[in-house]
C-alpha cells in the first residue's frame, strides 16, 4: 500500500483499504449478536464517513489516470482488489445501516449498483491480476507477501453482501441465479486464497520474516478466511428462499461445519499475524498506508465471529466476536488518526 517510484509518489489503490475498514466497522455493527444501546446510529455515521471517503478516492483517482502505470508495478497491481471491496463493503453499509437515512428503497437501490459494479470490478481483477502476475511481472523467490491476496478476495466478497440481496431479488429463476452465482465466486475465491496462501507461508519459512510495512499484510490472510465464513453463513441464511428444502438445510450444514473449520485456520493464521506484528513493534514499526491491512481483516473476524454466533447459539462464539469487535474500533481510531496525520504532512 506504498507511494514511491514511478506512479507510487500519487494516490494509489491500496488508500481503498482505508474505505473497506471504515465501512466495515460500520458494518461489522449491524451484525453482532449483542446490541449496545447508540451503536446502531454510531455504526451509521462511520458507514456515512466510509461512503463519503469512497466518492473523494474514487474522483481523486480516476481523475489522476494512472491506471495502465499501476497496472505494470508488481506491488501496486495487487491492490486492485481493493476498489471493488471499497465498493461492496459500502454498498452493503447502505442496505444495513443507510436506509435510516435515505429510506429502504433508495438503500436498495444504492447497494445494488455498488454491488454490481464491485462485482464485475472484482472479477476482472481476479482473473486480470494473476494474469499479469504470470506474463508482464517478474519476482524473486521472496516477493510473496498478502497483498498477493487482494486480487483474488473481490470476489468472496461479493458472495457475502450478494447474499443480503438474494431475498430481494425477483423470485424465480432470477433469485437462484443470483444465489448459486454468489457461491460460485465462493468457490472461487477460497480455492484461489488457499493457493496464495500456500505460497505465502512458504515464503515465511524459506525467507527472512517479514518487517516494516510489509508487516502488516500478513493480516490479510486472516480477512480472507473470514471472509469465507461469513458468506458461508449469510448464503445459507439466504438459501431458503430459492433453493428447495434438502439443498437449503445442507448450506446450513456447510455453514456450521465448513465454517467452523475455516474459522479454526483463521485462527491459526491469527495467531501467527500477531506474533510478527508484536515482534515487529518491539523493534519499531513506523506507520505506513498498510496499516490499514489491519483493519478489514479483523472485521471480517467480527463478522465470521458473528455468523458463527447466531448460528450455534454459543456464549463464547458470542463474547469472542463483541471483544473483536471492540478490538477493532480501537485499533481502526489509532490507525484512522495516523492516516490522517500522514494525509495532512503529505
Amino acid at each position: 500500500m506504498g507511494a514511491s517510484g514511478t506512479g507510487r509518489g500519487r494516490l494509489g489503490p491500496s488508500w481503498f483499504a482505508a474505505v473497506m475498514g471504515t465501512g466495515i466497522v460500520a458494518a461489522a455493527a449491524a451484525g453482532l449478536p449483542r446490541t449496545f444501546p447508540g451503536l446502531g446510529w454510531a455504526a451509521t455515521v462511520v458507514w456515512a464517513a466510509a461512503a463519503l471517503l469512497l466518492i473523494v478516492l474514487g474522483a481523486g483517482y480516476l481523475g489522476q489516470r494512472m491506471l495502465r502505470v499501476h497496472a505494470g508495478d508488481p506491488v501496486l497491481a495487487q491492490f486492485f482488489g481493493a476498489p471493488p471491496m471499497a465498493l461492496l463493503t459500502v454498498g452493503a453499509g447502505t442496505l444495513l445501516l443507510g436506509r435510516r437515512l435515505i429510506g429502504e428503497r433508495a438503500a436498495l437501490d444504492v447497494d445494488w449498483v455498488l454491488w454490481s459494479v464491485g462485482t464485475v470490478l472484482g472479477l476482472a481483477t481476479a482473473c486480470t491480476v494473476p494474469y499479469l502476475m504470470v506474463t508482464r511481472h517478474r519476482f524473486t523467490p521472496d516477493a510473496a507477501f498478502g497483498g498477493w491476496l487482494l486480487p483474488v478476495v473481490p470476489p468472496m466478497v461479493s458472495a457475502a453482501t450478494g447474499a443480503l440481496l438474494v431475498p430481494r431479488a425477483p423470485a424465480g429463476q432470477p433469485r437462484l441465479a443470483l444465489l448459486l452465482g454468489c457461491y460460485a465466486m465462493l468457490g472461487l475465491g477460497l480455492v484461489a486464497v488457499l493457493l496464495v496462501l500456500a505460497m505465502v507461508y512458504s515464503r515465511l519459512v524459506h525467507h527472512d520474516p517479514p518487517s516494516g510495512a510489509t508487516v502488516p499484510t500478513v493480516w490479510i490472510g486472516v480477512g480472507a478466511l473470514d471472509q469465507a465464513v461469513t458468506a458461508l453463513g449469510a448464503l445459507a441464511t439466504a438459501a431458503p428462499s430459492a433453493l428447495p428444502a434438502p439443498y437449503a438445510r445442507g448450506s446450513a450444514v456447510a455453514a456450521l461445519l465448513g465454517g467452523i473449520g475455516i474459522w479454526g485456520f483463521a485462527t491459526l493464521w491469527l495467531v501467527l499475524a500477531t506474533a510478527l506484528t508484536v515482534r515487529e513493534v518491539r523493534r519499531g514499526l513506523p506507520f505506513a498506508p498498510t496499516w490499514w491491512s489491519f483493519i478489514f481483516p479483523l472485521g471480517a473476524c467480527v463478522t465470521g465471529t458473528s455468523a458463527l454466533a447466531v448460528r450455534t447459539g454459543s456464549e463464547p462464539f458470542v463474547w469472542s466476536a463483541v471483544v473483536l469487535y471492540a478490538l477493532l474500533v480501537v485499533a481502526w481510531a489509532v490507525v484512522a488518526w495516523h492516516s490522517v496525520r500522514h494525509a495532512v504532512r503529505r
